[in-house]
């Protein structure tokens, strides 16, 4: 169990705990669907969310704030992750995949998960800020 604890914080190495609901990230410049050439570069990042709790967890919405190399800022809320608004029981986890476009070669993302309990209890998590980052090209 400690060998899959150390394996799962070094797949995803950006994480933030909220009351017993823990959140990973791991990000990957995606070459193939950028063109730095246009000023478009993408992203692809992967998340985590494991109730460590003792009850059922709903996300209900999302906010991100996605910044570029520019200091350029672009809000996102929207209903659940990628059309979902998963349910997580005690112990379990749910994972989704998306992506993010910028016109720089750097930006960073971060926001919160707004979520409902079992025993109707509202609150708010933390996704934890992570980098966007190309790779420097040389030629």
């Amino acid at each position: 169990m400690k060998v899959e604890g150390c394996l799962v914080k070094a797949l995803f190495p950006h994480s933030a705990t909220t009351r017993d609901i823990v959140v990973r990230v791991a990000v990957s410049f995606l070459p193939d669907q950028s063109e730095p050439e246009k000023g478009r570069w993408f992203w692809a990042y992967h998340v985590r969310i494991e109730n460590e709790g003792k009850k059922a967890v709903q996300l209900i919405s999302r906010e991100w704030s996605i910044s570029d190399g520019l200091g350029g800022k672009h809000e996102v809320q929207g209903e659940g992750v990628v059309g979902e608004q998963p349910v997580i029981e005690p112990g379990a986890s749910f994972d989704y995949v998306s992506g993010c476009p910028l016109n720089t070669s750097t930006g960073m993302m971060e926001g919160h998960y707004h979520m409902v309990g079992s025993d109707g209890s509202t609150f708010t998590i933390a996704i934890p800020r992570f980098p966007l980052v190309a790779p420097a090209v040389t030629s």
